[in-house]
């Protein structure tokens, strides 16, 4: 079920061409709300919003804030159709978008006569925390590369829900967003995975893609009931269109949970399970032994270094790259200094795609 509560527009937060920060008074009461533009048009002061409660009411991590479902003081038409193809299909907010792959799109042809990804190195992570100290280490290196940031579905649907996209166009650290599946608002869209790494070096011409979900990953404390499962088919996806994946495993030596701690089980369960094909993954070269032979133990002991291309390297530098570019990371509330295995982690895979690259030009 969802929860509604009608509420009144009392300030504009913040506001871009595709979603709006709003503060709204429910019962004499002020909350926090996002208004995502393509789906309910644009608010104004004093306007009445139908507002989805449900997460709040929930006390689920929404980052606090209600949804705008319309805006009943202004039902008048959003945008002109631009496309056939249906995101949030059979939902009342079901929208129409012109993805790469139709017809009527000028990228039609490049999508239909595609052959190869020719070894095009694709960084493939399981959280949108991932991505920042990527693009980051990658642009700090080599500012003239192009990178293409794609976004599942796997968790938040909207890109311009995300400050550290935002963030990252702004600094030009990605220089093109693709969305696919029901993920919707990037500078292209796609139907699946496969179209969208097709689109990535065909459209966007980019060196390196990098692909992870929206903010925002559901998980269950059960084996395979997590949607960065996703990580598996996606590098699939990469090998069968002869890509060159590298994968970020999960590491942390600050997350409490057992099953998180050092080698996360969801990469363990990725890695070992539910890949069909080999990739490199890549670690962090940590200076604390202890720690690194926790991480060594986790790998022999799933014999992820049997099917897969283990790698490792030194990524301390990120501190200082993200010091240059003023960019202040998170994940699971923490910070770079609480949880710095965490984002060494996924720079290491930034370092490796570099390599890759460097060698397919001496090619």
């Amino acid at each position: 079920m969802i929860d509604r509560e009608e509420g009144i527009v009392d300030k504009i937060i913040y506001e871009d061409k595709d979603i709006q920060e709003i503060l709204v008074i429910i019962k004499n009461r002020k909350f926090k709300a996002m208004n995502f533009i393509s789906l309910s048009g644009k608010c104004k002061i004093g306007d009445t919003v139908l507002l989805n409660t449900t997460a709040i009411k929930l006390k689920l991590g929404t980052g606090g804030y209600h949804y705008v479902i319309t805006n009943l003081d202004d039902c008048e038409k959003i945008q002109e159709k631009k496309g056939h193809i249906m995101k949030l299909r059979y939902t009342p907010l079901q929208i129409a978008i012109q993805t790469m792959e139709e017809q009527e799109s000028p990228y039609h042809d490049a999508i239909k006569n595609f052959k190869s990804l020719q070894g095009m190195p694709v960084i493939v992570g399981s959280l949108h925390s991932m991505l920042a100290p990527v693009a980051a280490f990658l642009k700090y290196y080599n500012p003239h590369l192009k990178i293409t940031y794609i976004m599942s579905d796997g968790s938040s649907l909207p890109i311009s829900i995300s400050k550290s996209v935002r963030e990252l166009k702004m600094k030009k650290l990605i220089d093109n967003t693709i969305t696919f599946g029901h993920a919707f608002g990037g500078d292209y869209e796609a139907v699946n995975i496969y179209t969208a790494l097709i689109g990535a070096k065909e459209i966007t011409k980019c060196d390196i893609a990098i692909v992870t979900m929206g903010p925002g990953i559901v998980g269950t404390a059960t084996e395979y009931g997590f949607t960065g499962i996703e990580q598996a088919s996606i590098i699939d996806a990469v090998n069968t269109l002869q890509g060159d994946s590298i994968a970020i495993p999960r590491i942390s030596f600050a997350d409490k949970r057992k099953r998180h701690y050092g080698l996360s089980h969801h990469s363990i369960t990725i890695f070992s399970k539910l890949i069909k094909t080999s990739t490199t993954i890549s670690f962090p070269r940590l200076k604390d032994e202890v720690k690194m032979n926790i991480i060594k133990d986790k790998i022999i002991e799933n014999k992820l270094n049997e099917k897969h291309n283990i790698q490792y390297r030194n990524t301390e530098e990120l501190e200082k790259i993200l010091e240059y570019f003023d960019i202040k990371v998170y994940t699971m509330a923490r910070n770079y200094f609480q949880d710095s295995e965490f984002f060494q982690s996924a720079a290491s895979a930034g370092k490796i795609a570099l390599e890759k690259l460097k060698e397919r030009m001496n090619l």
